[in-house]
């Protein structure tokens, strides 16, 4: 049988990679975190995404024909 090779340095690579991406995940986020903290607020205090939905019931929409 031949044998496999180098595990420890195989796996001294692999455990190198896996920081470097740590790392560089790390990064990423601290970036997200301080663009975010500049981003301004809107002084409302209302999401985007749902501003002038009124719950209930919605009214039919109008027929245009």
């Amino acid at each position: 049988m031949a044998a496999q090779g180098r595990p420890s340095i195989n796996k001294r690579q692999k455990e190198q990679a896996r920081r470097d991406q740590q790392k560089q995940k790390e990064v990423q986020r601290a970036e997200r975190r301080a663009q975010r903290s500049t981003e301004p607020r809107d002084p409302s205090g209302e999401d985007p995404d749902i501003a002038g939905i009124v719950p209930g019931p919605q009214p039919p929409p109008e027929d245009e024909s």
